[in-house]
C-alpha cells in the first residue's frame, strides 16, 4: 500500500489506497449524533408497535477522487498550475540551487534525468531525495522521470544492460516482454523514479531512420503492438508510469528530430492503418501518457509539427482514438522546435494544442521563458485559465492514480538481486 498527500488549501490531507488503480481518498468520519430513545407509550394498545425513531441520515457521501483534485487545483495559483505543466531537466550529478528554485518557487511539476546527472546509484537516490525534499511545500509530489527503454538508451548506473527494443520483439516471446517491462520498472523505482519514458512504440519501417532504428521492437504494426504493449503492461504492475512514444509514429523518419524537424507525407489512412496501430492498442489496454513527436506531417497539419498541433493531438488523438490520459511533448529544446520556433512561441502553441506537460530538458533559462510566455499568455486572454485547469486536473489524477509520494528512496540501492534476474531473463532467450 502507498500513500499519497496532496496538501489542499492550508493542509489538507489526501490519503490513497492501492497501487496501479483508480484510488478513494480518505477521509475523517463525522461525528454521529445518538439516535433519539423512544419515549414509552403505556396508553397504546397493545396491538400498535410503539413509535420507531426516524431514520438517521445517511452518511455523506465521501467526495470521489476527481472531486477532490478539483479543490486541489482550485487552490492553486497560477504560477502552481504552469508550474505543474513542466518537466524540466536538471544539471550536474548534486542538487544545486538553480533546481532548487525551480522546484519551490516555480513549482515545476517533474524533473527528468539524463546521462550526465547520473553517477552512481548512491548519487543518483541521494540527488532525487533532494529534490523531493525540496517539493514538500508543493500540492503534489514530483515526478521524477527518465529515459530507460535498454539497449542504447540505458541511462541508470550499476545496472546490467536491459536488451534493446529490437532483441525483444525478435523473440517473439509477449511474456519475455512483459518481464522486461517489470525489469524496467524495478530498475527505475530502485533510483527513486517514477516514470520511465518507454515504450517506444513506432514501427521501424524506414531502415534509414537515424534515430529509432533498433529502439522499435520490430518493423511491423503486429510486432511492435504485441511487444511494445507487453512492456507497458510490465512498467504499470511495477507502479512505474509508462510514456509511450512518439504519437503518431517516429518510424518512417529518415531526420534525427534532435538536430531538425523531420518531414513524413503520409496520408491520414496511411497513419491509421499503419503507425496508429500499437498505440490504438495501447491506449485501449490503459496507457496513461502518450509523448507527442517533433514532426512535419504536411497531409495532416502543414503548418505545424505534431508536437504543436491541434489537429494530431486534440482532433485524432483525444477524439478519433479516445485517449483521456496526460499528453506530453517530446523535448522542446531539440533541434526540430529549437532552430523554428522560440521556446516561449513553441509553449503557448502545443498547450492551445493540447499538451499537459512541457518537457524541457535543457537549460533552467528556457524554463523561465516559458514560464513567463505562458503567464502572458494566460493573463492577456490568449489561453484561457480553465484551459491549464484541464491540464492539471489531468496530470494530478495520473499522480494519484499511481499513489505517488514524496517520500524518500534507499540511499543505498541495492540491485544485486535485480542484476541477477536481468541475466536470467536474457538467459531464457
Amino acid at each position: 500500500m502507498r500513500r499519497l498527500i496532496i496538501t489542499m488549501l492550508a493542509a489538507t490531507v489526501i490519503g490513497l489506497t492501492g497501487s496501479c488503480a483508480t484510488h478513494r481518498l480518505a477521509q475523517p468520519a463525522e461525528p454521529t449524533q445518538p439516535a433519539e430513545q423512544p419515549t414509552e407509550q403505556p396508553d397504546q394498545p397493545a396491538e400498535q408497535p410503539a413509535e420507531q425513531p426516524a431514520e438517521e441520515s445517511a452518511e455523506p457521501a465521501q467526495p470521489t477522487p476527481e472531486e477532490l483534485v478539483a479543490k486541489v487545483v482550485a487552490s492553486m495559483s497560477l504560477e502552481e498550475k504552469l508550474g505543474a505543466m513542466i518537466i524540466a531537466g536538471v544539471d550536474g550529478t548534486k542538487a544545486s540551487a538553480a533546481a532548487r528554485r525551480m522546484i519551490e518557487r516555480q513549482h515545476v511539476g517533474g524533473v527528468i534525468f539524463y546521462g550526465n546527472n547520473v553517477k552512481t546509484p548512491q548519487s543518483v537516490a541521494a540527488y532525487v531525495n533532494q529534490l523531493r525534499a525540496w517539493n514538500k511545500s508543493n500540492k503534489s509530489p514530483l515526478l521524477v522521470t527518465v529515459d530507460e527503454e535498454g539497449g542504447r538508451v540505458s541511462r541508470l548506473p550499476g545496472l546490467v544492460k536491459l536488451p534493446s527494443g529490437r532483441a525483444v520483439g525478435d523473440t517473439g516471446d509477449r511474456s519475455y516482454a512483459e518481464e522486461i517491462g517489470g525489469l524496467l520498472g524495478q530498475a527505475s523505482k530502485s533510483m527513486g523514479f517514477n516514470v520511465d519514458f518507454a515504450p517506444v512504440l513506432d514501427i521501424n519501417s524506414n531502415p534509414n531512420n537515424p534515430v529509432i532504428g533498433d529502439r522499435s521492437y520490430g518493423a511491423t504494426a503486429k510486432v511492435v503492438t504485441s511487444m511494445g504493449v507487453a512492456v507497458m503492461e510490465g512498467l504499470k504492475a511495477e507502479g512505474v508510469i509508462p510514456v509511450v512514444k512518439h504519437f503518431p509514429g517516429h518510424g518512417d523518419t529518415s531526420v534525427d528530430s534532435h538536430l531538425e524537424l523531420p518531414v513524413v507525407n503520409k496520408s491520414l489512412a496511411q497513419l491509421k492503418s499503419f503507425e496508429w496501430v500499437p498505440f490504438n492498442s495501447a491506449i485501449e489496454k490503459g496507457a496513461d501518457a502518450v509523448m507527442i513527436a517533433h514532426i512535419l506531417f504536411p497531409k495532416i497539419d502543414k503548418s505545424v509539427p505534431a508536437s504543436l498541433s491541434r489537429t494530431i493531438i486534440t482532433d485524432q488523438l483525444r477524439g478519433e482514438l479516445g485517449f483521456k490520459g496526460v499528453v506530453m511533448t517530446d523535448d522542446l529544446t531539440m533541434g526540430a522546435i529549437a532552430k523554428n520556433y522560440g521556446m516561449g512561441e513553441a509553449a503557448v502553441l502545443t498547450v492551445k494544442a493540447g499538451s499537459d506537460i512541457l518537457l524541457v530538458a535543457h537549460k533552467y533559462e528556457n524554463v523561465d521563458a516559458i514560464l513567463a510566455a505562458l503567464m502572458n499568455s494566460v493573463t492577456r486572454g490568449e489561453i484561457a485559465e480553465e484551459r491549464i485547469d484541464e491540464s492539471v486536473k489531468r496530470i494530478l489524477m495520473l499522480k494519484e492514480t499511481y499513489g505517488l509520494s514524496d517520500a524518500k528512496t534507499p540511499s543505498v540501492p541495492d540491485l544485486s538481486a535485480l542484476n541477477d534476474d536481468i541475466r536470467k531473463a536474457e538467459a531464457r532467450h
